[in-house]
């Protein structure tokens, strides 16, 4: 009996010991924030404490709806993606079919009369005219104040050239626009467009 005391008290010291031990490491801030939570712990009642327990499992269900939405819109994502990047392809295919007919169409950049090419860009800085020689249906023309002004492709229908301005538009070159030639020479388009008439009128 008197064993089991002895234990007992040894035990109870130890504790005592251990806890005042912890007491003292905690800091001012620690422990003045213990106290403020034990009187707000000493003011909640059954139904406030029901009240917490039940707005916790509430915002539980609310976070896994929340990340259940996100996977989805992921895969949306992804899914978007792969529709972007399917109508580029086809973008692709459909600027080289043009500029495949184009070639067949046997115009020529010298040839007399009037043409219409695409200006797809006017700069200052940049110069492509090395691609020139290897690409017949890219060309270009140089301003007196030395701006670079590249062209693709040549029609002899206006309407056509109508067409590619717009493919090209759709594909993001948002400046592309037509400009006229005659007989070799750059002239305001107003000049050759009198008595063109719309195939779709």
């Amino acid at each position: 009996m008197k064993i089991k005391t002895i234990l007992s008290l040894a035990v109870a010291l130890a504790v005592l010991s251990f806890t005042g031990s912890y007491a003292q490491k905690k800091s001012k801030e620690d422990k003045a924030l213990e106290k403020e939570w034990k009187k707000k712990l000493k003011q909640l009642d059954a139904l406030s404490y029901k009240k917490l327990v039940e707005d916790q499992a509430s915002l539980r269900s609310e976070n896994s709806e929340l990340s259940t939405k996100v996977t989805n819109l992921e895969s949306e994502v992804m899914s978007k993606n792969t529709e972007l990047e399917k109508s580029k392809g086809e973008n692709t295919k459909l600027a080289e079919e043009v500029a495949s007919n184009v070639t067949k169409s046997g115009v020529k950049p010298n040839e007399k009369g009037v043409l219409f090419k695409v200006q797809i860009g006017a700069f200052r800085n940049k110069d492509l005219s090395k691609y020139f020689d290897k690409n017949p249906n890219f060309s270009g023309d140089v301003d007196a104040d030395g701006t670079k002004k590249y062209t693709l492709c040549y029609f002899n229908d206006y309407w056509e050239a109508d067409k590619f301005k717009k493919y090209l538009r759709e594909m993001g070159v948002s400046d592309a626009w037509i400009v006229a030639y005659k007989n070799g020479n750059r002239v305001d388009i107003k000049e050759v467009l009198e008595g063109v008439q719309n195939p779709n009128n």
